[in-house]
């Protein structure tokens, strides 16, 4: 019978090697030593080119080393500056959106504001003026084209006012109650106007197409309505006093041409409601029998 192999670790071949490899390195490594020890002693020139030389032949290897442990040691940070930069772009858009609704506000409050200050510039200039009062709503989608005024007969509003804007005539009062009153607008088909072209004072008539334009039709015959005319109450018939804009035409035409007003009670918030420019004079006491 075959003896049994003997398996300790001290006949193995790999580590008799590996202790032998492991003396000789320990040896040269003290030799190593001695030699540069001796040369820094006794030749210091050599041992700093000797040394300049092996640092030459590292420095790549440390180089490497060092930028591979610099980059692992900045793993955690790279993580934590990429959900900060998330959570900071989440900070800075709804901050901006902060921002656009507050220049929304802002400008909205600006435009207000001047509208404003055009109004009370009219009423200032406009002694006729009996109230200022807002447009509570007006029809922009029927044939009919009326405003409802948040002020009435207790306010001095009467049937037959003229109502205007900053920007121009917006029509007339039909119905007045107590605390509201009714307004043809100027667009409205039985809205009619008697107007002026202002560069040479041309009678025409405006009258409404219901479909937010107008009509504008000249009196005088044989004249042609260009793009861009402006046209202006004339006094005539005694309810709108002169000089209001009314209308810019807005196509050519000869003697009839569509115009568009110069303000739309959509945008519209404040009116005037002025007196008819020429009342109508106090009917005549019967005669008694």
């Amino acid at each position: 019978m075959a003896p049994a192999r003997d398996r300790r670790t001290g006949f193995s071949r790999r580590r008799q090697y590996g202790a032998f490899l492991a003396y000789v390195l320990a040896v040269a490594g003290a030799v190593v030593g001695a030699v540069l020890l001796v040369a820094s002693t006794f030749n210091p020139p050599a041992f700093g080119a000797l040394r300049m030389t092996l640092g030459s032949v590292t420095a790549p290897i440390s180089g490497a080393f060092v930028a591979a442990g610099d980059a692992i040691s900045g793993v955690p940070d790279t993580i934590g500056h990429y959900f900060f930069v998330h959570s900071e772009n989440d900070r800075l858009r709804a901050e901006l959106e902060r921002s656009r609704e507050l220049l929304l506000t802002a400008r909205t409050i600006a435009y207000d504001n001047r509208r404003l200050r055009r109004l009370l510039a009219v009423r200032e200039r406009t002694p006729d003026a009996v109230v200022t009062a807002r447009l509570v709503s007006s029809t922009g989608s029927s044939g009919r084209r009326f405003a409802l005024l948040n002020a009435g007969r207790w306010q001095g509003v009467e049937p037959g006012m003229a109502v205007r804007g900053p920007e121009g005539l917006i029509g007339r009062v039909t119905e007045a109650g107590p605390a509201a009153a009714r307004v043809l607008l100027l667009t409205d088909p039985e809205s009619i106007v008697p107007v002026r072209r202002t560069r040479d004072g041309m009678p025409a008539i405006a009258v409404g197409r219901g479909d937010g334009t107008l009509d504008v039709r000249s009196v005088a015959t044989n004249v042609r309505l260009g793009k861009g005319d402006l046209f202006v109450t004339s006094g005539t018939g005694g309810l709108y006093a002169p000089n209001i804009p009314v209308a810019r035409v807005r196509t050519n035409g000869g003697d009839v041409a569509v115009a568009r007003p110069f303000i739309h009670p959509d945008t519209l918030d404040f009116a005037i409601v002025q007196r008819a420019f020429m009342p109508m004079p106090p009917s005549a006491p019967a005669p008694r029998p």
